[in-house]
C-alpha cells in the first residue's frame, strides 16, 4: 500500500489508519450469516475487577464469550493455572466459562480469596478477561472498652468518637437513642464523615445517657452497636461566648487526593458559641458550576466528577460574631487510566492491511503494554504481518493465520484498564442477503427504498441495473447508499419494472432481482358537503374515491372523530352514508376516511339538524315544574326524596332531575344531584357530611325541562373526616433550585368539617431521606426552596379537617427545576447528499448534563457564501428542531455550490444548551437557471442579433450557452433543428446566411459541469426588404400566482384591435387546454378557480391572426398554508425599503393635490374614463384579483406565489420552501422514519467562537493495577 519508504513513523500510521478505516469489513447483524462466518472469541460478560462477596453465599464468578466455533474455558488463580476438576467445591456452567464455588455445602469463603483470570479460546484465538480480585465481606464486632461519662460545661465544644471496627467493605455510620430514634442533627450538632459526632457548643439539653453510634454493614445485612455514651453538661453563669476554631481537620493546613471522576469531599467543623458558620471558596478560582454542593449544613463541600481542573488551594472559613478561623486544603487530582481510543475489532480480507490503536490517559501518564491470545507480544510467536509501534499494532498484507485475538494493558499506580481486539481475516466471495424477488410498493410521487443487503470479504462493489440486462443506473435521480440501498426520490409510474443488484469482488459474483410497483394515488373526487336536514328527516353524504385497481380501499365513516352511533339508522353504503329519521344527537361533524395498504386520505362535512314545522292539531309543551317536595329517612350519609309530578302537556315525562343547594358553603348555587326515569317519584339520595342540603326537581320531556320546583326543606348532615385527597397533584420546579408542588383544592362540601386544611410532604426519590411535611391552608401551591437541580421527588397532598385526617394519598413523582443544558453535542458531521440536501449527525450528549426533560436538538445552519459569485450577504440564519433524542437529521432548500455554516444545541424544558462549534460544509455544483432574458434586434434580409443576460442563479461556474432554433412556416410546421454552443464569457451573437421573410424559433439556456438549465424560448422573423414590416408577436408572458388564482399578462406587437384570448391547463397532462377570451385588447387577464399547489401551463393566442399563439409557461399556484416563516421585519433591507415607498407615495400625493387644485386630469384618471368595461377595476383585496394599472413587471404574489419566466421552468421564491416533510417547526410533527419539521429565524446574530468519550477505572487495589 505504501510506496515511499522515508515517510515518518506517524505519517505511516495515520496514513494506514486511514486504510484500515476505508478497508475494514462491517459484519451485519444476519443471525445466518453470522453462524456462518468464523470468528476469534470475545468476551461478553464478565464479574467486577474488585469482586466482593457474602461468605455465607456460594460465590459465582462470570465469564461469558462468544465465538465460532464456540470457545473454550480456561481460569488461572494468583497467576498459575487454577484446575477445577480437583477442587470437588468448584464447578463450571455448561457452554460457559462461568465459575460456581458450592459455599453452602462446607466450602469456606476466605479459601478462595485471590487473583482470578479466564480465557476463552477457539481455533481462532483467545481472549482474557480482568483481573477479578475475590475478596469476603467482613464485619467485625466491636472491640469492648470502658466509656467513661462525659462531664462537659454548657458552651464547650465537645467531640464524641465513634472508631467502627474495619469492615470490608467500611460500615455506613448512624446516630440512634436506645428508642432507635435518629438523634436530631443541625448546624451546632453534626456528624462528621469519619462518624464522629461533633458539638460546636453543648446546652442543657445535650445530657442524655444513649448516645449511641451504629454501623451497618450491607453485605452482610449486620448491624454493630457501640456502648452507649452518656453526656453531661453542667452550667456556669455566665456561659462565655468564644471565637470560632476547628475541630476538624486539624491546623492550618492539609491535602489529599482524589482520582478523576469520584466525588471529592471536603469537611470542616467548628467549635465556638456562637455557633460559627462555615463558608467554602477556592483560592485564585471559582467553585466549578453544577458540580457543586453543600452537605451537612455546609460543613462538607461536596464536587461531584472531579477532573484535573479541579486540582488547587479550597479554603474554609468558620465565622461567627467574635470572629473566624479558617483552614486550606490543597487538592491534587489523580487519574486511573481512561480511554482516548479503545481497540476495535478488525474484519480484513486477505492481502489487506490495517491496524490496532490503544490510546489511554491518565495521571500519571498510563503505561501502554500488548499481548497476543493472552500472552505478551514480546515471546507471542512470530507473525510477520505485524509490527508493533508505541501503542499502535500495524498489519500488512494479512493473511489467514494472521487472526488472532490481542490485549491492550493501559495502567498506572492507581489501577488499569484491558481490552481485547480480535484481527480476523476472512476470504468470502460475495453474498446477498435481501430475499430474491422482493416486492415494493409505493405511491406516485413519494420516495423508493429498493435494499441490497450483501457481504463479502474484500469488500464487494454494488450496481444497479434496470431490468434484467439493463444499462447501469446513474445520474441525480437515483441515489446510492452504502448499506447498497437504491433511492429513486420521486418515483413515478414508468419506475415500475425489475431492478438487478450485483454484487462482485476478486473472489465471485452474484446478482439479486427485485420488483417494484408505483401506484396512484387515492383521492377522493367527490367529497361529503355541508347538509341542514329537519328533524326526523332523512339525509346522505357521497364519498366517491378514485384509486389504484390494484389496491383494495377500505372506507370508514366516523362522527366527530369517533365510531358511528351503534344505530339501525345509520346505513352505510359502497360510497355513502345514509341517516334515517334523523334526531338532534345526530347533529355534528361526518368524516370519510380511506385507506389502502400505502396511502389513506379523509374529507368531512358538517350536518345541521333543526327543528321540524309544528303540527297545528296539538300543542306539545314542556311540563309542568313538580310539586309537594318531602325527604324522609333521614340518616348521616343518606335520605328518601319524594315528589308529585306536573302536567306533562302531551308530551310524556322521561326523567326527573335532582338537584341540591349547600346552603354552608355555595348558598344559592344549584348543583346536579342525579336523574331518574319518568316513572318514578321517589329516590335514595346518597349525601356528604357537613353540607346544609336543600333539593329541587326538574321534569324532562322531548320538548325540553320543566321550571325548578320549590326547594325542599334544609337538612344538615353531621361532620367527618375528609374521604378524599387533593387532585392532580403536580411537583414541577420554576426555578433550578425549587420545587413547586400544586394540587387542585377540595370543593366545601368535599371537606366534610370545618378547618380544611393540607397536609404536603415530599422527599427526594430513590435517597434514604425521611418525609418533610407542612401544613397549609387556603392555598393550592407550596414552594419547596434549596432543592438540587433537576431530581426526582415523591410527593404526596393529604386533606384534614378539625375532625381529622383523609386516607393516606397515593404518591406522585415530580421534579426540581430544570436548568440550562452544560454541554454541546459533539462530534457534528455533515453528508451533502446532493446540491440541495445535506444529512447532519451528531452524537448525543450525556443525558446527566441535560439537567432537565430532553425535548431534542436544534440545528442552526446559514450560508455563508456563494462559491460561484463569492459575493457575501446579510446571515439569514435558519433553525430546524429534531424532537426527542434524534441524533441526525435533513437539511432541506440549500442553495447549490454554496458554502455553509451549522451548529448543533441540545434543548430541554429550561432552554437551549452551548452551541457546538460550527460546522463548515459545501453544496455541489448544480443545473443553472434559464438566463434572465433572451432580445433579438437588428432583423435584416438574412440576419439576426441575438443578446442575451446571465442566469439570476447560476448554480455553479457556468461553461457554454447552447442555443437551437428552427424555422416555423405558415402552418406552424417546425423546419430542421440547428444546434450551436456558445462560449460561457459571450453575451450576444449575430446569426447570418439565414432565410429572408422566415420566422424562427429560438431555444437558449445555460450549462454548467453538472448539466443543461432551464431554456428560454423566443420568435423573430427576418424581413422581406430593408424597411420593416409590423408582424403579429405575442411576447414575454409572465404570470404572478397566488393560491388559487393568477394574473397573466403579455406584450403585442402587430396590428391594433386584436382579440385576445388565453389556454391553460395543469402540466403534464394530456387532457385538452381551457380556454378564456379577453374582454376588449387587455394586454392581462386573471384566472379563478384554480387548485393550491399545482403546477400549470398557459399561453395566450389572438384570434384572426392564423392560429397565432405565444409559447408556453409553467407556474405554481401557492399552497394553502405557508410551512416556512421568515421575520423579514428585522431585516435591514426591508426597512429601508419601506422607508424608500413612503417617501415615493408621499411625493406622488404631494404631486396630484398640486395637479387637481390646477383642474387637470392625470393619466390614470383619463385612462379611467376612456374605459368603462367593468373588468378593467384597481385590485380588490377581498377577491385578489388585479387591475388595470398593475406593471406586469410588478405583479406580487398576494400568499405563497411564483414569479415564473417563459422558459417553462418555476422559479420559487425562498419563501416557497416547505420544511413540512424535513424539521420539526410549528406545524409538523416528526415521524419515526427520520422526517421532521423545521423552523426558520430570519434575525442576525454573531456565532459563538468555536471530547473523547472515556470510561474510567475504579479505584483498585495494588493486584489490580497490571498485569504480571
Amino acid at each position: 500500500m505504501m510506496k515511499k519508504r522515508s515517510i515518518s513513523a506517524s505519517k505511516a500510521s495515520l496514513v494506514l489508519f486511514l486504510c484500515q478505516m476505508i478497508s475494514a469489513l462491517d459484519v451485519p447483524l444476519d443471525s445466518k450469516l453470522l453462524e456462518e462466518l468464523s470468528q476469534p472469541p470475545t468476551i461478553t460478560q464478565q464479574s467486577p475487577k474488585d469482586y466482593i462477596v457474602d461468605p455465607r453465599e456460594n460465590i459465582v464468578i462470570q465469564c461469558e464469550a462468544k465465538g465460532k466455533p464456540p470457545p473454550s474455558f480456561s481460569w488461572t488463580r494468583n497467576g498459575t493455572h487454577f484446575d477445577i476438576d480437583k477442587d470437588a467445591q468448584v464447578t463450571m456452567k455448561p457452554n460457559s466459562g462461568t465459575l460456581v464455588v458450592n459455599i453452602m455445602n462446607g466450602g469456606k469463603a476466605e479459601a478462595y480469596e485471590g487473583v482470578y483470570q479466564c480465557t476463552a479460546r477457539n481455533e481462532r484465538g483467545a481472549a482474557i478477561s480482568n483481573n477479578i480480585v475475590i475478596r469476603p465481606s467482613r464485619s467485625p464486632l466491636w472491640t469492648k472498652e470502658k466509656l467513661e461519662p462525659n462531664h462537659v460545661r454548657e458552651g464547650d465544644s465537645l467531640v464524641l468518637h465513634c472508631r467502627p471496627p474495619v469492615g470490608l467493605p467500611p460500615p455506613i455510620i448512624f446516630w440512634m437513642d436506645n428508642a432507635f430514634q435518629r438523634l436530631p442533627q443541625s448546624e451546632r450538632v453534626s456528624q462528621g464523615l469519619n462518624g464522629d459526632l461533633y458539638f460546636s457548643n453543648v446546652q442543657p439539653e445535650d445530657t442524655r445517657e444513649d448516645y449511641i453510634c451504629y454501623a451497618r454493614f450491607n453485605h452482610t445485612q449486620t448491624i454493630q452497636q457501640k456502648q452507649p455514651i452518656s453526656v453531661k453538661v453542667f452550667s456556669t453563669k455566665p456561659v462565655t461566648e468564644r471565637q470560632p476554631i476547628l475541630l476538624t481537620p486539624t491546623g492550618s493546613t492539609s491535602t489529599k487526593v482524589e482520582l478523576r471522576g469520584n466525588v471529592l469531599l471536603l469537611e470542616c467543623i467548628a467549635a465556638g458559641l456562637p455557633t460559627p458558620v462555615i463558608r467554602w471558596i477556592k483560592e485564585g478560582g471559582e467553585l466549578p458550576a453544577n458540580r457543586t454542593f453543600f452537605e451537612n449544613f455546609k460543613k462538607t463541600l461536596k464536587i461531584t466528577d472531579v477532573s484535573e481542573a479541579d486540582s488547587g488551594n479550597y479554603k474554609c472559613i468558620a465565622r461567627n460574631i467574635l470572629g473566624s478561623a479558617h483552614h486550606v486544603i490543597s487538592v491534587t487530582v489523580k487519574a486511573a487510566p481512561y480511554w482516548i481510543t479503545a481497540p476495535r475489532n478488525l474484519v480484513l480480507s486477505p492481502g489487506e492491511d490495517g491496524t490496532l490503536i490503544c490510546r489511554a490517559n491518565g495521571n500519571p501518564k498510563p503505561n501502554i503494554s500488548w499481548l497476543a491470545n493472552g500472552v505478551p507480544i514480546s515471546i507471542a510467536p512470530e507473525d510477520p504481518s505485524r509490527k508493533v509501534d508505541g501503542d499502535t499494532i500495524i498489519f500488512s498484507h494479512v493473511q489467514e493465520r494472521s487472526s488472532a485475538v490481542y490485549q491492550c494493558n493501559a495502567s498506572n499506580e492507581y489501577g488499569y484498564l484491558l481490552a481485547n481486539a480480535f484481527v480476523n481475516v476472512l476470504a468470502e466471495p460475495p453474498r446477498i442477503l435481501t430475499p430474491a424477488n422482493k416486492l415494493y410498493q409505493v405511491i406516485a410521487d413519494s420516495p423508493a427504498l429498493l435494499d441490497c443487503a450483501y457481504f463479502g470479504s474484500p469488500k464487494p462493489e454494488i450496481e444497479w441495473f434496470r431490468g434484467v440486462k439493463g444499462s447501469i443506473l446513474r445520474g441525480s435521480e437515483y441515489i446510492f447508499h452504502d448499506n447498497g440501498t437504491l433511492e429513486i426520490p420521486v418515483a413515478q409510474k414508468d419506475s415500475t419494472g425489475t431492478y438487478t443488484c450485483v454484487a462482485r469482488n476478486e473472489l465471485g459474483k452474484i446478482q439479486n432481482e427485485v420488483q417494484l410497483e408505483v401506484k396512484d394515488p387515492t383521492m377522493i373526487i367527490k367529497q361529503p358537503e355541508y347538509k341542514v336536514i329537519q328533524r326526523y328527516g332523512q339525509v346522505s353524504f357521497e364519498c366517491i374515491i378514485k384509486h389504484d385497481t390494484t389496491l383494495l380501499p377500505t372506507i370508514i365513516w366516523l362522527k366527530d372523530n369517533g365510531e358511528l352511533p351503534d344505530d339501525e339508522r345509520f346505513l352505510v353504503g359502497k360510497d355513502n352514508l345514509t341517516i334515517m329519521n334523523v334526531t338532534d344527537k345526530d347533529d355534528g361533524t361526518y368524516t370519510c376516511i380511506v385507506n389502502t395498504t400505502l396511502d389513506s386520505v379523509s374529507a368531512s362535512a358538517v350536518l345541521t339538524v333543526v327543528a321540524a314545522p309544528p303540527t297545528p292539531a296539538i300543542i306539545y309543551a314542556r311540563p309542568n315544574p313538580p310539586f309537594d317536595l318531602e325527604l324522609t329517612g333521614q340518616l348521616e350519609r343518606s335520605v328518601e326524596l319524594s315528589w308529585i309530578p306536573g302536567d306533562e302537556n302531551n308530551s310524556p315525562i322521561t326523567s326527573f332531575v335532582i338537584e341540591y343547594e349547600d346552603g354552608l358553603h355555595e348558598p344559592g348555587v344549584w348543583h346536579y344531584q342525579t336523574e331518574v326515569p319518568g316513572t318514578q317519584t321517589t329516590v335514595q339520595l346518597k349525601l356528604s357530611p357537613y353540607v346544609n342540603y336543600s333539593f329541587r326537581v326538574i321534569a324532562v320531556n322531548e320538548i325540553g325541562r320543566s321550571q325548578p320546583s320549590e326547594p325542599s326543606e334544609q337538612y344538615l348532615t353531621k361532620s367527618a373526616n375528609p374521604d378524599e385527597n387533593p387532585s392532580n397533584v403536580q411537583g414541577i420546579g420554576s426555578e433550578p433550585d425549587n420545587l413547586v408542588i400544586t394540587w387542585e383544592s377540595l370543593k366545601g362540601f368535599q371537606s366534610n368539617g370545618p378547618g380544611l386544611q393540607y397536609k404536603v410532604s415530599w422527599r427526594q426519590k430513590d435517597v434514604d431521606d425521611e418525609w418533610t411535611s407542612v401544613i397549609v391552608a387556603n392555598v393550592s401551591k407550596y414552594i419547596v426552596s434549596g432543592t438540587p437541580t433537576f431530581v426526582p421527588y415523591e410527593i404526596k397532598v393529604q386533606a384534614l379537617n378539625d375532625l381529622g385526617y383523609a386516607p393516606e394519598p397515593s404518591e406522585v413523582i415530580g421534579h426540581s427545576g430544570e436548568d440550562l443544558p452544560m454541554v454541546a453535542p459533539g462530534n457534528v458531521q455533515v453528508h451533502v447528499i446532493n446540491s440541495t440536501l445535506a444529512k447532519v449527525h451528531w452524537d448525543p450528549v450525556p443525558l446527566k448534563t441535560v439537567r432537565g426533560h430532553l425535548q431534542g436538538y436544534k440545528v442552526y445552519y446559514w450560508k455563508v457564501q456563494s462559491l460561484s459569485r463569492r459575493s457575501r450577504r446579510h446571515v439569514e440564519k435558519k433553525i430546524l428542531t429534531f424532537r426527542g433524542n434524534k441524533t441526525f437529521g435533513m437539511l432541506p432548500g440549500l442553495e447549490p455550490y454554496s458554502s455553509y455554516k451549522l451548529n448543533v444545541r441540545v434543548v430541554n424544558g429550561k432552554g437551549e444548551g452551548p452551541a457546538s462549534p460550527d460546522k463548515v460544509f459545501k453544496t455541489p455544483e448544480g443545473v443553472p437557471s434559464s438566463p434572465s432574458f433572451l432580445k433579438i434586434t437588428n432583423p435584416t434580409l438574412d440576419s439576426l442579433t441575438l443578446e442575451w443576460g446571465l442566469p439570476t442563479h447560476p448554480n455553479g461556474i457556468l461553461t457554454s450557452y447552447i442555443l437551437k432554433f428552427q424555422p416555423i412556416n405558415n402552418t406552424h410546421e417546425l423546419g430542421p433543428l440547428v444546434e450551436i454552443r456558445i462560449p460561457a464569457n459571450e453575451s450576444s451573437l449575430i446569426l447570418k446566411n439565414l432565410n429572408y421573410s422566415t420566422r424562427y424559433k429560438f431555444y437558449f439556456n445555460a450549462q454548467t459541469s453538472v448539466g443543461s438549465g432551464s431554456q428560454i424560448t423566443e420568435e423573430a422573423v427576418t424581413i422581406m426588404d430593408e424597411v420593416q414590416p409590423l408582424y403579429p408577436r405575442i411576447r414575454n408572458v409572465t404570470t404572478a400566482a397566488a393560491e388559487t388564482y393568477a394574473n397573466i399578462s403579455w406584450e403585442y406587437e402587430g396590428p391594433d384591435h386584436a382579440n385576445f384570448y388565453v389556454e391553460y391547463g395543469v402540466a403534464g397532462s394530456k387532457e385538452d387546454w381551457k380556454k378564456e377570451i379577453v374582454n376588449g385588447s387587455r394586454s392581462f387577464f386573471v384566472l379563478k378557480g384554480l387548485t393550491p399547489g399545482t403546477a400549470y401551463k398557459v399561453r395566450v393566442g389572438a384570434e384572426g391572426l392564423s392560429g397565432f399563439r405565444s409559447s408556453e409557461d409553467v407556474f405554481e399556484t401557492g399552497p394553502a398554508m405557508a410551512s416556512r416563516q421568515v421575520d423579514i421585519a428585522t431585516q435591514g433591507w426591508f426597512i429601508g425599503l419601506m422607508c424608500a415607498v413612503a417617501l415615493l407615495i408621499l411625493i406622488l400625493l404631494i404631486v396630484c393635490f398640486i395637479r387637481r387644485n390646477k383642474g387637470g386630469k392625470y393619466p390614470v384618471k383619463e385612462k379611467e374614463d376612456a374605459h368603462a368595461d367593468p373588468e378593467i377595476q384597481p385590485m380588490k383585496e377581498d377577491d385578489g384579483t388585479f387591475g388595470e394599472y398593475s406593471d406586469a413587471e410588478d405583479h406580487k404574489p398576494l400568499k405563497k406565489g411564483s414569479r415564473t419566466p417563459s422558459d417553462r421552468t418555476v422559479k420559487k421564491e425562498d419563501s416557497d420552501d416547505s420544511l413540512v416533510d424535513y424539521g420539526e417547526g410549528v406545524n409538523g410533527q416528526f415521524n419515526e422514519d427520520g422526517s421532521f419539521i423545521g423552523q426558520y429565524s430570519g434575525k442576525k446574530e454573531k456565532e459563538p467562537a468555536e471530547g473523547n468519550e472515556s470510561s474510567e477505572a475504579p479505584s483498585p487495589v495494588n493486584a489490580m493495577n497490571s498485569f504480571v
